[in-house]
């Protein structure tokens, strides 16, 4: 794009100028920073320009995620990354007085996602670009994110996530291809001169999906694909008529807004029946959109119906965009005229489906009565796809009607999406192999006997251009210098890291590189937070979004127990340690926020203790995102990824923090069980029941929480202090919700149980830490291991066993 600084300077006070009116010496860094974000989608639209007309020309299979989460970060200094301008612009803005990281905290994470499978989802969108794969996002542009997440008083408050109150450089509005979104209304069956039926649906409430596409740029490479958001616009014309025909004009602005909600927040709350139509309407208008936006694109290419799963792959990225498959369906029949047999065939064949839970809760399904009002003919159409598979399943199992029952796509009153997404796509994959076998063995085993081919697994990766290229330019370029810059491409090359773990000298730059990183973030948490850590103390990481399973309640439960030790024996040697949490708790999940404030009651007690506070602090960063993340993971000593055993499908975490050099403390749970296979015993820190004693304690009991409390004084002692006078409780009932969950409802996450384990392997973590070469040659195991957890690989897998795609070489 630039030859050298001076040009991209030129360019630079140009575009300020004439864009903005104003000089370098006048502009303020938002203005810099619009500036230079429209410089850089300059150069991207030349390229997307170019990837869509290669795709077109090429008539390549393109891939279409569906996804209710895209959690992207920034994307000015990852889309300079890609682009290979980042450290040229670096040095340009520098001898122009400005700082670009500085430009890049101007940016606001795009609210577009809550946790690991958004994330996911943005990390797959920067694979499938940087491998050249024709991939796109389907997603929704909700107006505000999950929720901003302030502390008051210890307890967390959601305020709105008003992302877009500033404008979001990356997106481009595309009225012109606005597709019309129906719900309610009646369905009439019509026979037509040949004597089939067709349906019509009348009465309808319509909305209009307006496309915003965010381009995804590929690393190094001239691959642009795109980010499709569907934002809820009801235009004038049908307010008016809606008005007209309720005889009331004053219900314009109640009826406009009612429509705008579809895609007004992300995850409304569900708690209500009319949350939880609203919920429905979202996943209804995004895949209602993206379906009729693929049919749209593939009928360009003016092939016969009989190619569609040739050129279109459709992912369904967990239940929540489920409704695909009937809606492909009744688009293929309704509109196109096609007839069941064909339309369901290529159905199958175009769409795959990723599980990313065992969590019998998060399997979604709706009323029927819910269903059947607010989306008429698709329910017709599952409740057909139920009848012929049911039919299917007694020729293959006669009268064992229990099985039937169990694998019915409606049943109970319910419509089951799990079921309608393995019944209706040819792949269902898990995300990671404890979490397939578990899915295959037993949460979906009936399902799996029933499609045995249909099960595979596929291990979540991350990008490694995010997550060490830019989150960490030290320690990339000292992986530059050790091995060359080839990993870049092929992040498997960072195996050859091993050679360097008898190097003194390499051993050293890493701890010294891990020092800075762990400066440079006291500092931001002293800045920000008004609290000062010690960088030389271990810095222990719990990261995520906050859910009992993920035991955010242990990781606390023990720093209480460090502190009784502490206040019992002054004298007690300890290795200091900062503790830090970042998590949001969806705000109908009253136990989560209680774990929230009992962390910040601990920080409050420890930090102010002169005691304590030498060898302890505990810090709550509130607002857990991207970016912050991109701040705390280079500078972690230790991760905590402690679910419960059988729980967690996979984690992602868990790779971002290894690939910078953070040590695990975990179960063998998820992802942590495949980077343990691949750093072994002496490189991670395993701790606590496995995943088959947990599901064999669910299914046949024999575990008892009082039990465990009654027989160890540290849990009796810590949990007392929740409720009983301390200077945690204050003689308040604030923790009695969480007490009784771990004694009264018998501990559901086996916290207690793995309590003393989890104890033991923190006292062999600082053992560890304090031989300084010993854990650097750790630290660089897990570096060099890491480069198997790319989602360069996943997606690779993806692309050969899945939706066979191959890379478009003709875009270089």
């Amino acid at each position: 794009m630039f030859s050298d600084k001076k040009e991209f300077q030129e360019a630079f006070r140009k575009k300020l100028e004439t864009q903005f009116g104003k000089t370098v010496e006048s502009a303020t860094e938002y203005d810099a920073y619009r500036t230079l974000g429209s410089l850089v989608q300059d150069k991207v639209n030349e390229e997307w320009v170019k990837t869509k007309q290669e795709y077109r020309e090429s008539q390549t299979k393109q891939v279409y995620y569906f996804s209710m989460e895209f959690l992207m970060g920034r994307l000015l200094g990852n889309n300079l990354l890609n682009l290979q301008m980042l450290s040229l612009v670096d040095d340009g803005l520098k001898e122009l007085g400005l700082s670009l990281p500085e430009l890049e905290e101007k940016e606001k994470d795009a609210g577009l996602g809550n946790g690991g499978l958004g994330r996911l989802a943005a990390c797959f969108l920067d694979s499938l670009a940087s491998l050249e794969l024709a991939g796109h996002g389907y997603g929704m542009r909700y107006k505000y994110g999950m929720f901003d997440q302030q502390i008051i008083d210890g307890k967390q408050v959601e305020l709105p996530d008003d992302w877009l109150s500033q404008q979001f450089l990356w997106e481009v509005r595309r009225p012109e291809e606005a597709l019309e979104v129906r719900f309610g209304g009646h369905v009439n069956a019509v026979e037509n001169d040949d004597g089939d039926l067709h349906f019509e649906q009348t009465g309808y409430e319509q909305i209009r999906a307006v496309p915003y596409d965010v381009p995804v740029v590929g690393y190094n490479n001239e691959t642009v694909n795109t980010l499709r958001l569907w934002s809820a616009e009801p235009t004038v014309e049908d307010t008016l008529a809606k008005a007209e025909i309720e005889s009331h004009f004053g219900h314009f602005l109640d009826h406009k807004r009612s429509l705008e909600a579809i895609s007004e927040f992300l995850y409304p709350d569900d708690s209500t029946d009319d949350g939880k139509r609203l919920r429905l309407k979202q996943e209804y208008f995004l895949v209602s959109a993206g379906v009729q936006s693929v049919i749209r694109n593939f009928e360009a290419l003016n092939l016969p119906w009989s190619s569609f799963a040739e050129k279109v792959a459709i992912h369904i990225n967990d239940t929540h965009p489920a409704l695909v498959i009937p809606e492909l369906m009744r688009v293929l029949m309704d509109d196109k005229g096609l007839g069941w047999e064909e339309a369901w065939d290529l159905t199958q064949s175009a769409v795959s489906y990723t599980n990313h839970t065992t969590l019998s809760e998060a399997l979604e399904s709706w009323p029927v009565d819910m269903v059947r009002n607010l989306l008429p003919r698709v329910f017709m159409i599952i409740d057909e796809i139920n009848e012929r598979f049911c039919q299917i399943l007694w020729k293959t199992y006669p009268g064992e009607f229990d099985r039937i029952a169990d694998l019915a796509i409606v049943a109970d009153g319910q419509v089951k999406m799990a079921h309608l997404a393995i019944v209706g796509s040819h792949s269902v994959n898990g995300v990671a192999k404890l979490h397939t076998e578990i899915l295959k063995k037993r949460e979906m085993k009936r399902f799996y006997d029933t499609f045995p081919e249909r099960f595979n697994n596929k291990t979540n990766g991350i990008t490694h251009r995010r997550w060490l290229m830019h989150a960490n330019p030290s320690l990339t370029n000292a992986i530059n210098e050790a091995i060359g810059e080839d990993w870049k491409k092929d992040p498997k090359q960072l195996k050859n890291l091993l050679n360097k773990k008898d190097d003194l000298a390499f051993l050293d730059q890493l701890h010294d590189i891990k020092q800075e990183n762990k400066r440079s973030f006291a500092n931001w948490v002293s800045e920000t937070q008004g609290i000062t850590v010690d960088p030389e103390s271990i810095f222990d990481v719990q990261i995520k979004r906050l859910h009992g399973y993920k035991r955010q309640l242990m990781n606390a439960l023990h720093i209480m127990h460090l502190y009784n030790e502490l206040k019992a024996d002054p004298t007690l040697e300890i290795v200091p340690r900062t503790f830090f949490f970042g998590a949001k708790a969806a705000s109908g999940y009253h136990f989560a926020k209680k774990v929230i404030q009992l962390i910040n009651r601990i920080a409050h007690v420890v930090n102010n203790d002169a005691d304590v506070n030498p060898y302890i602090k505990v810090v709550f960063l509130p607002n857990y995102s991207v970016s912050l993340a991109e701040k705390i993971i280079p500078a972690a000593n230790v991760s905590e990824q402690i679910s419960t055993a059988s729980k967690e499908a996979s984690g992602t975490g868990n790779m971002k923090f290894m690939m910078n050099g953070a040590l695990t403390v975990g179960t063998m749970d998820g992802a942590n069980v495949e980077i343990h296979d691949f750093v072994g015993d002496e490189n991670i820190y395993t701790f606590g029941l496995s995943s088959d004693e947990v599901l064999e304690y669910y299914r046949s009991g024999g575990y008892s929480s009082r039990e465990v409390y009654e027989q160890d004084e540290r849990i009796r002692n810590v949990l007392d202090q929740l409720v009983h006078y301390s200077p945690f409780s204050k003689g308040e009932t604030d923790f009695q919700e969480l007490y009784d969950a771990l004694i009264h409802h018998n501990d559901e996450y086996f916290v207690l149980k793995d309590f003393a384990d989890y104890v033991h392997i923190q006292k062999k973590v600082s053992q560890d830490y304090q031989r300084k070469r010993l854990w650097n040659a750790k630290s660089l195991v897990n570096i060099a291991h890491s480069g198997a957890f790319s989602s360069d690989r996943t997606i690779q897998e993806y692309a050969r066993d899945i939706w066979q795609i191959e890379r478009v070489q003709s875009l270089k």
